[in-house]
C-alpha cells in the first residue's frame, strides 16, 4: 500500500469532570490523532502521550516532534505490504513508544480496511463483546466515592478500580468493602509508594482485592518482587512494562501475578500481542488499561481486548464516562450486562466525526507526496 498523506491533529478535549490521581488532577486531555491515507483508504490512530511527562517521559510535544521529524519522513511515499514492514522503518528510533504506537495503530486500521475485515479479527480477537470496568479518580470524601461507585455499578460496570495515594488508601478501601462486599474491586497507586509502605499493602490483603496496580516505582521490576512475596493480593504491573523483555523479567522475578497491557505504553498492537501471547503461555492473566482515549483510541483498545487472554475487565469505559461528546460515531456505550460490543465493521469499526475533530484540534499538520 502506497502512503501518500499523513495528518496529525493535536486535540484538547475537556473531561466531563476532573480526574484525580496521585500524579495530579486532569481537567482536559491532550492527545494526537493520526490520519494515514493510502490508495483511497484512510486509517486512524491515537497517540496517548499527555501534555505533561508525569506518566511517562513522552508528551504531546515530544511525540509531535518524533512523528513529524523522524517517523513520518521514513514512511511517507513508500509502498508497504504489511504492518511489520512499516514498523521496521522506524526501529532505529529508540524509545518513544507512544509516538510509534499511535502511528502503528493508524496502519493497522488502514490495512484492516484494505482487507475488509475488522481490527479485532486482524489482531486475532475471538470475542464479539468484552467485559468492562471503570476507573475512578481520588474523591474529596468517602461519601462522594461511595456515591460514584454506586452510580457506575447501576450502569452495569463489572469491576471498580479506585486510585489511591499515601494517606488516602486503607480508609476508602475499607468503606467500599463495607458498602459493596461482593464487587470486583482493585486499586491503582500509580507508583506513589515505596517498600517502606509494606504494612499498608499487607493491610489490604484482608479486603479481597482483585489486584494492586503499580504500587512502587514507575520503572521498577525488582523491588516489586520483594513486595509481592509479602502479599496474598496479586500485584499488577503497568508503568514498569514497556516491552516483551520487561514482561519476561517481571514474570521470571515473580514481581507480579497480573499484567496491564496498554498498546501506547508498549509501542503498539504488535508488541502488545507478543506480551499477551507470552503471558498466556505462562498462565499470567492480562487486562487492558486505559489512557482516557477518545473514541479512536478506545476502538483500538476494544479490538485488542477481544484477544483470548484478556480475561479480566479492562478500563474501557463508555464514551460518556469522560467526555460530553466523543469524536466518533457511534459513540461507545456499555451494555446492561457490563459488556461492550466489539465493532465488526472494517478497521476500527466507527466513523470519525470530522467536524467534531476539527473543533477539538488546537494545531494540525499534513504531510504528503
Amino acid at each position: 500500500m502506497l502512503l501518500n498523506r499523513i495528518t496529525l491533529y493535536h486535540i484538547k478535549m475537556e473531561l466531563d469532570s476532573p480526574f484525580v490521581t496521585s500524579m495530579g488532577t486532569e481537567t482536559n486531555i491532550e492527545h494526537i490523532i493520526i490520519k494515514v491515507d493510502g490508495e483511497g483508504i484512510t486509517g486512524w490512530g491515537e497517540c496517548v502521550a499527555a501534555a505533561n511527562p508525569f506518566y511517562t517521559y513522552e508528551t504531546v510535544q515530544t511525540s509531535w516532534h518524533i512523528m513529524s521529524d523522524f517517523l513520518i519522513p521514513g514512511i511517507l511515499g513508500k509502498n508497504f505490504t504489511t504492518v511489520d514492514e512499516a514498523i521496521s522503518s522506524w526501529r532505529k528510533v529508540r524509545g518513544h513508544n507512544m509516538a510509534k504506537a499511535g502511528l502503528e495503530a493508524a496502519f493497522w486500521d488502514l490495512f484492516a480496511k484494505s482487507k475488509d475485515i475488522s481490527l479485532s479479527k486482524i489482531l486475532g480477537g475471538i470475542r464479539d463483546k468484552i467485559d468492562v470496568g471503570v476507573s475512578i479518580g481520588i474523591q474529596s470524601s468517602i461519601d462522594e466515592l461511595i456515591e460514584k461507585v454506586e452510580s457506575f455499578l447501576e450502569e452495569g460496570y463489572k469491576r471498580i478500580k479506585i486510585k489511591i495515594q499515601p494517606g488516602n488508601d486503607i480508609q476508602p478501601i475499607k468503606a467500599l468493602r463495607k458498602e459493596f462486599p461482593n464487587i470486583l474491586l482493585q486499586v491503582d497507586a500509580n507508583s506513589a509508594y515505596t517498600l517502606n509502605d509494606v504494612k499498608i499493602f499487607k493491610a489490604m490483603d484482608e479486603f479481597n482485592l482483585l489486584l494492586i496496580e503499580q504500587p512502587l516505582g514507575y520503572d521498577d521490576i525488582y523491588e516489586h518482587s520483594k513486595l509481592q512475596r509479602e502479599l496474598k493480593t496479586p500485584i499488577c504491573l503497568d508503568e514498569s512494562i514497556r516491552s516483551l523483555d520487561d514482561t519476561r523479567a517481571a514474570i521470571e522475578l515473580e514481581s507480579c501475578k497480573i499484567i496491564n497491557i496498554k498498546p501506547g505504553r508498549v509501542g503498539g498492537f504488535t508488541e502488545a500481542k507478543l506480551i499477551h501471547d507470552y503471558c498466556a503461555s505462562k498462565n499470567i492473566p492480562v487486562w487492558h488499561g486505559g489512557m482516557l482515549e477518545s473514541g479512536i483510541g478506545r476502538a483500538g483498545n476494544i479490538a485488542l481486548a477481544s484477544l483470548p487472554n484478556f480475561t479480566l475487565p479492562g478500563d474501557i469505559s463508555a464514551s460518556k464516562r469522560y467526555y460530553k461528546n466523543d469524536i466518533v460515531e457511534p459513540e461507545f456505550i456499555i451494555n446492561k450486562d457490563g459488556t461492550m460490543n466489539v465493532p465488526s465493521e472494517p478497521g476500527i469499526g466507527v466513523e470519525v466525526n470530522l467536524e467534531m475533530l476539527e473543533q477539538e484540534t488546537v494545531r494540525k499538520i499534513s504531510c504528503s507526496v
